[in-house]
C-alpha cells in the first residue's frame, strides 16, 4: 500500500491505541486488515490491556497535570510564591493600621489613641495619607515572605532529615522553632532597606512621598549601611515573631485536626482546610504581637530618629512602654495579618495541588516506619 493510503487509515485508529513498539504496530496491521466483528473485539481487548499498561497510554488534554513532588524544587518554588503572596498583600492591605500604630509609638502624645489617631491623619493627610509608605510596605514585605516561607519549608525538612525521623517526631516543636529562625536570619536581610524608608516616610511629614524619593533621600542621608542601622532590632522582632508564628500555628492546627474535628485531616474539605489554617494563623498572631512587641517600638524608633541607639530608646519610651505603646492595635493587625497570612499561603498550596500545611504527627513508631520506606524506596 502507498504511504497516502496507510495515512489515511492509521488516522480512523483511536489515539488511545498509539504506540510506538514493533508488536504493538504489527496487531494495528492486523487490525486494519480484519473484518469489522474482529475489530471491535480486538479494540475491547487492547482496552483492557491499555487500562493495565502506563506506558502504553498518552495522555488526553483533560487529564490533571502531575502533582508537585513534596520537597522538589518545584515545591520549594511554589511555596516562595505563595509566601509573596500572603505577606506583601497582606501587610500592603493593613498600611493604615500600620500607619497609626507607628506614629502612636513615635508621638504618644499627639497619637494618643487609635480612633484619634485616624481622625488625625484623615485631617492633615486625607484619605490618600492612609496608604502612605505602601510602596515599600508591598515590596519589603513581599521580599520577606518569599524568604520567610520557602527557607521554613526548606530548613524544616533539612533539620527533620538530621535528626531523623524518630526524634523529629519527639521534638518536632523544635524542628520549627529552628527552621522559622534560620529562614527569618534571612528574610530580614530581605525586609531591612524597605522597612527603613517606610518608616520615615511614614512618621517624618514631608521626608518624602514614597520608596521613589525616599530611597534616595535615606541613602544620602544616614548612607547606604544606614538602611541596615536597624537589622538587629528587626532580627529582635521579627525572630521571635516568626517562631512564635510557625511553632504555635503548627501546634494549634495539630490539636485543631486532633481534638476538634471527628475525622482524620485528608478526609476534611478544602475549604475546611483553609478555615483551620485561617482561625490557627489568628490566633498564633495574637502571641507573635504580644513577643515580638517591645522590638516593634525600638525598630520604630531607631528608623524615625537619626543617629538614635537602642539605649535611648529605652531612655525616652521607659521598659514599661516598649511592651504596652501601642500594643492593643498591633494585636488586632497582627492577629488579622497571620490569619490572613496563613489563609493565602495555604490557599496557594491547595491552587497548585499541595496539600495545607500542619495537621496529626504520626507516632514515632509511624514516623520511624516511614523512614525506613522511604530510604528502602531509594534503594
Amino acid at each position: 500500500m502507498d504511504l497516502s493510503e496507510k495515512s489515511s487509515r492509521q488516522s480512523l485508529i483511536p489515539s488511545f491505541l498509539y504506540s510506538s513498539s514493533s508488536a504493538k504496530t504489527f496487531g494495528l496491521e492486523k487490525m486494519l486488515h480484519a473484518t469489522p466483528t474482529a475489530v471491535a473485539a480486538g479494540i475491547n481487548t487492547n482496552v483492557d490491556a491499555v487500562s493495565q499498561s502506563k506506558g502504553f497510554v498518552i495522555p488526553a488534554p483533560s487529564e490533571p497535570a502531575k502533582k508537585i513532588e513534596m520537597y522538589s524544587p518545584a515545591f520549594y518554588a511554589a511555596c516562595t510564591a505563595g509566601g509573596i503572596l500572603s505577606c506583601g498583600l497582606t501587610h500592603m492591605a493593613v498600611t493604615p493600621l500600620d500607619l497609626v500604630k507607628c506614629n502612636m509609638q513615635i508621638d504618644p502624645t499627639k497619637y494618643k489613641s487609635i480612633s484619634s489617631g485616624f481622625g488625625i491623619l484623615f485631617k492633615e493627610q486625607g484619605v490618600r495619607g492612609f496608604f502612605k509608605g505602601w510602596v515599600p510596605t508591598l515590596l519589603g514585605y513581599s521580599g520577606q515572605g518569599a524568604c520567610k516561607f520557602g527557607f521554613y519549608e526548606f530548613f524544616k525538612k533539612y533539620y527533620s532529615d538530621l535528626a531523623g525521623p524518630e526524634f523529629t517526631a519527639k521534638y518536632k516543636t523544635l524542628i520549627y522553632l529552628a527552621g522559622s529562625a534560620s529562614a527569618e536570619v534571612i528574610a530580614d536581610i530581605a525586609l531591612c532597606p524597605f522597612e527603613a524608608v517606610k518608616v520615615r516616610v511614614q512618621t517624618q511629614p514631608g521626608f518624602a512621598r514614597g520608596l521613589s524619593d525616599g530611597l534616595p533621600k535615606f541613602v544620602k542621608s544616614e548612607g547606604a549601611l544606614g538602611l541596615y542601622k536597624g537589622i538587629v532590632p528587626l532580627w529582635g522582632r521579627q525572630i521571635p515573631y516568626t517562631m512564635m508564628k510557625f511553632a504555635s500555628f503548627e501546634a494549634i492546627v495539630e490539636n485543631i485536626y486532633k481534638y476538634a474535628i471527628p475525622r482524620p485531616k485528608d478526609e476534611c474539605s478544602k475549604s475546611l482546610q483553609l478555615g483551620v489554617s485561617f482561625a490557627g494563623g489568628y490566633v498564633a498572631g495574637v502571641f507573635c504581637a504580644i513577643v515580638s512587641h517591645p522590638a516593634d517600638n525600638l525598630v520604630s524608633f531607631l528608623n524615625n530618629a537619626k543617629g538614635a541607639t537602642v539605649g535611648d530608646a529605652v531612655k525616652k519610651i521607659g521598659v514599661v512602654g516598649l511592651f504596652t505603646r501601642g500594643l492593643p492595635l498591633r494585636i488586632v493587625m497582627i492577629g488579622t495579618l497571620t490569619g490572613a497570612q496563613w489563609g493565602i499561603y495555604d490557599a496557594f498550596k491547595v491552587f497548585v495541588g499541595l496539600p495545607t500545611t500542619g495537621g496529626v504527627t504520626p507516632p514515632p513508631s509511624a514516623a520511624v516506619a516511614a523512614g525506613v520506606a522511604s530510604e528502602l524506596a531509594k534503594v
